[in-house]
């Protein structure tokens, strides 16, 4: 039998029809839906009198357009007041499960999906959200689609899709003090450009990968599709079998003895072909940080902007104008420029891990008088998670204040808007023009580099201050 990568197994497994010549129709174990997306394929099955085909298997929570304050209040704009009335008006039409805001189930929805168990090895997952890519940490393939594909899976519980290219990404080696999964994300980007991965479902693999926690699997993954991917994943092994046995939806007693057996032989055998492949070393990268308007303008954070003496063309006039737009030069070094905000959360980085990893490295210090600090938890688990182990005091001693959860200031699609001009170190996913509010410039980084950021007002190498914390 011819070797098989991992993505092969779960992918055939899933094909319930080749359409010779075209795509696949492929059966989908779990489907997520938020409220921008959704709102015209309910619409779409309303006219054509469908019903959900299988509403177990979907899971609906607002989280794009939400407030991160005063959840309890009617949200104040209106287009995103009628976008969460709609969703939960389709969820109780339909029969599918709600988390709606202030309910204990509520979140980002690649957040909440892992957290619950619903998010399980060897299924096939999608969202109408690019960032689906996240649940790809379980050893799952999983992606985004559009608006027609949501119609088409509520219908149908399948979709039509061709089958991408394959690529592995190694790691090898140990990460070095105060380098994060972030930093490996951007690193990879930086190295393979934001069209890199285009046409390819990406592997991670090596000694450096299997190190990381599975919230660093699901920032790492969350970041595949910055690089052009379809999706990102990870094979399953006994950290991913840790983190789902006994969450609410995971299998119980013999189910989950079975269940494990088979996760088991979810990874690509040896000798499997991949049509693309890269290797790293983790002792190349340190603390990330990006200076221009796409996720793979990102340098260490001790090095310079590149000075674009190699671009030509188009390439070097998106260069210019991007640097540009951000207030930089070429050769400008990162260090020390000023900062006046700072983001934690998003899909990217609003896990539990992550709020423990800035309470650690603000504990004891004050925030920058001149930095506002948005902390925003991914979910009302990690909310409550938060509160329980005493973080938000660590937090508010600093100067700071935990909002409730939603994507936030991931994108300018809710009151948590960066204003024109102002500089935010982000822990979230994109950086373009405009994507934390108009002419907002956004840093992307690690949860670390935004806490020094916080701190000392500036971009700060936090390795500076873990010298002092580890000492």
């Amino acid at each position: 039998m011819e070797p098989k990568t991992l993505f092969d197994k779960i992918w055939d497994a899933h094909v319930v029809r080749h359409v010779e010549g075209g795509p696949d129709v492929l059966y989908i174990d779990r489907h997520y839906i938020h409220e921008v997306t959704s709102p015209v394929a309910f619409l779409g099955l309303k006219k054509r009198g469908l019903n959900v085909f299988r509403p177990a298997q979907t899971t609906a929570t607002p989280d794009h357009n939400v407030p991160t304050l005063a959840q309890d209040q009617p949200i104040r704009e209106e287009l995103s007041r009628n976008q969460v009335a709609t969703l939960k008006q389709n969820c109780e039409d339909f029969g599918i499960t709600y988390y709606g805001l202030g309910s204990d189930g509520h979140g980002v929805v690649h957040i909440i999906g892992p957290e619950m168990g619903l998010t399980q090895p060897g299924m096939t997952i999608v969202c109408g959200d690019s960032h689906t890519s996240t649940h790809g940490a379980f050893g799952a393939i999983a992606f985004g689609i559009g608006t027609s594909e949501v119609e088409m899976a509520l219908a149908s519980q399948c979709i039509m899709q061709p089958k991408p290219k394959k690529m592995r990404i190694n790691v090898d080696g140990k990460l070095g003090k105060g380098v994060t999964a972030k930093d490996i994300a951007l690193y990879i980007i930086s190295k393979i450009s934001t069209s890199g991965g285009t046409g390819h479902f990406i592997e991670y693999a090596g000694a450096a990968i299997r190190s990381l926690s599975m919230e660093g699997r699901m920032t790492l993954c969350n970041l595949s599709i910055e690089s052009g991917a379809r999706g990102g994943m990870i094979a399953p092994d006994d950290t991913t079998f840790a983190y789902v046995k006994g969450r609410k939806f995971a299998p119980q007693g013999t189910a989950w003895d079975a269940a494990v057996a088979r996760w088991k032989t979810l990874k690509t055998d040896p000798n499997a072909r991949f049509d693309a492949e890269y290797t790293f070393n983790a002792e190349d990268i340190e603390p990330m940080i990006t200076y221009g308007t796409n996720p793979g303008m990102g340098i260490g954070i001790t090095q310079r902007i590149p000075a674009g003496d190699n671009l030509e063309g188009a390439d070097k006039a998106s260069f210019l104008k991007a640097l540009k737009y951000m207030g930089f030069q070429p050769r400008d070094a990162m260090l020390g420029k000023a900062i006046d905000y700072v983001f934690l959360g998003s899909c990217t980085n609003g896990r539990i891990e992550d709020f423990r990893a800035f309470a650690d490295f603000v504990k004891g210090h004050h925030k920058a008088d001149n930095v506002t600090v948005w902390l925003v938890p991914g979910s009302k688990a990690v909310e409550k998670q938060i509160i329980d182990e005493g973080l938000d005091k660590i937090f508010e001693a600093a100067g700071m204040s935990l909002r409730q959860p939603g994507c936030s200031a991931c994108l300018a699609m809710n009151d948590d808007k960066v204003p024109a001009g102002k500089y935010a170190v982000s822990t979230s996913n994109r950086n373009f023009e405009g994507r934390q509010g108009p002419g907002a410039r956004t840093l992307l980084a690690s949860p670390l580099v935004a806490a020094a950021a916080a701190i000392t007002g500036k971009i700060t190498d936090p390795r500076e201050y873990l010298n002092i914390l580890i000492s």
